[in-house]
């Protein structure tokens, strides 16, 4: 069984798909989820610990001034060109500074409306948002 089949399955057993019943069904080596975790538990507690020093920092704020008002955002960002590389963030400050890092935030940007658009085409109540996004992306 493929893993999308998988997922499947456990979606139509609990009528929902959770991770951690994900999580159980990987845990019988028959399965074809099972090789898509570390099941070394000092390996996946390093892991875990990068995840919430990820979360830690998407979660600190700052304060930018605007043309009318402060305006709060992360105070870091992750650029696509640092996940492809060895991963890292940014000061917000810094980007938006820096014309090259700032293009490619704008990039990053653009690739996230794509991805929004595909995700949520399907809801014609977003058709209007979805020609400004058209008309942003030209």
């Amino acid at each position: 069984m493929a893993v999308l089949d998988e997922l499947r399955a456990i979606e139509e057993r609990d009528g929902i798909l959770q991770p951690k019943a994900v999580v159980e069904f990987a845990r019988n080596p028959e399965t074809e989820l099972h090789s898509r975790f570390e099941w070394d538990n000092e390996k996946a507690g390093d892991s875990h610990r990068l995840w919430q020093a990820r979360q830690l920092i998407s979660v600190q704020v700052t304060y930018l001034k605007s043309k009318s008002d402060n305006v709060e955002s992360p105070a870091f960002v992750s650029l696509v060109c640092d996940r492809n590389a060895q991963g890292g963030y940014r000061s917000i400050a810094n980007v938006l500074s820096d014309d090259d890092l700032r293009e490619k935030m704008l990039r990053d940007a653009r690739r996230d409306l794509n991805i929004f658009k595909r995700r949520y085409q399907n809801l014609v109540e977003l058709a209007n948002v979805f020609q400004e996004i058209e008309r942003v992306l030209v």
